[in-house]
């Protein structure tokens, strides 16, 4: 079986009411391969080295900036002598899928049909721009003033925008094509659209097969070597993730939130919910939401 890079699952604040975390790091030695299942952007003030994205590396320097999707196998590279400086934002996917104009815009950028650079280079006055954006971001994130969870996610909503509109300008120089694990590239797109389409009560693999030319079996396979979890754990797994939000941030009833995860029996939703997360989802609304 294909061994796949350390596989991260969590990160600061991942439960609470505002699933968002930045941070401001330094790499001397760069950091290893790795996955996770949530979203993170990041932006290099000082230093200089390179990222490798899903096979696809390029440089590092003050200025990059670096969308990571959910899953894609990503590395950093430290020059020697070097040390990198970067911020390092992660977040969850239904931050920016709680309104129709930005979900339609949102599920674009997540889907990224066009095969866009998953970074780009920001210079000149826009590069000063940018960065007293994010570093307005970190100081609103660390001082957790009256209505900053909504002002947090109109700042991420804006950053996310200028950084895909640099990229679709931005002329792909500088960019190394290594050799990518093969079943690293077949399972991109299939988790992807599970991540995209976990709301449908009957997602089977049936489906996946269909859409993607590939028998069952093997996107059962491509699926366990990706996560580390059979089909039907990983799309609960997923449906938990956004659920957990919607405890957390709505005031929708339990059933309310079964259906709108995915789940087609609230009885199955309180069970795996339960089994995974060791409490039922009213004791963990309780327990986990904020005051």
């Amino acid at each position: 079986m294909t061994q796949f890079p350390k596989y991260l699952t969590t990160y600061p604040n991942m439960d609470h009411q505002l699933p968002f975390h930045i941070s401001l790091n330094r790499l001397a030695n760069g950091y290893p391969a790795h996955r996770h299942d949530f979203l993170e952007f990041s932006y290099v003030l000082e230093g200089s080295g390179a990222e490798s994205v899903n096979g696809i590396r390029h440089p590092m320097v003050p200025g990059t900036f670096t969308f990571v999707l959910p899953d894609q196998v990503h590395e950093l590279f430290t020059d020697p002598g070097s040390t990198l400086v970067l911020y390092n934002c992660n977040f969850s996917m239904d931050l920016l899928l709680d309104s129709p104009r930005t979900e339609r815009w949102f599920r674009t950028l997540l889907e990224d049909r066009e095969g866009l650079a998953p970074f780009s280079q920001i210079d000149g006055i826009e590069q000063e721009q940018l960065l007293q954006h994010i570093r307005n971001m970190h100081q609103e994130y660390a001082g957790h003033a009256h209505g900053h969870e909504v002002l947090l996610k109109a700042m991420l909503t804006e950053l996310l925008v200028r950084f895909d509109r640099s990229r679709r300008s931005f002329p792909e120089t500088g960019i190394q094509t290594a050799a990518a694990a093969p079943a690293a590239g077949t399972a991109g797109p299939i988790i992807q659209y599970i991540r995209i389409n976990y709301q449908n009560e009957n997602l089977m693999l049936s489906d996946l097969s269909a859409r993607f030319s590939i028998s069952p079996s093997r996107i059962s396979e491509v699926i366990k070597e990706a996560t580390g979890q059979t089909f039907v754990q990983y799309l609960n797994d997923v449906r938990l993730r956004y659920a957990c939000g919607l405890l957390l941030s709505t005031t929708m009833s339990i059933a309310q939130i079964a259906a709108e995860v995915g789940f087609g029996s609230y009885k199955t939703f309180s069970r795996v919910f339960r089994e995974r997360k060791g409490a039922v989802p009213s004791q963990y609304r309780k327990l986990k939401r904020l005051p």
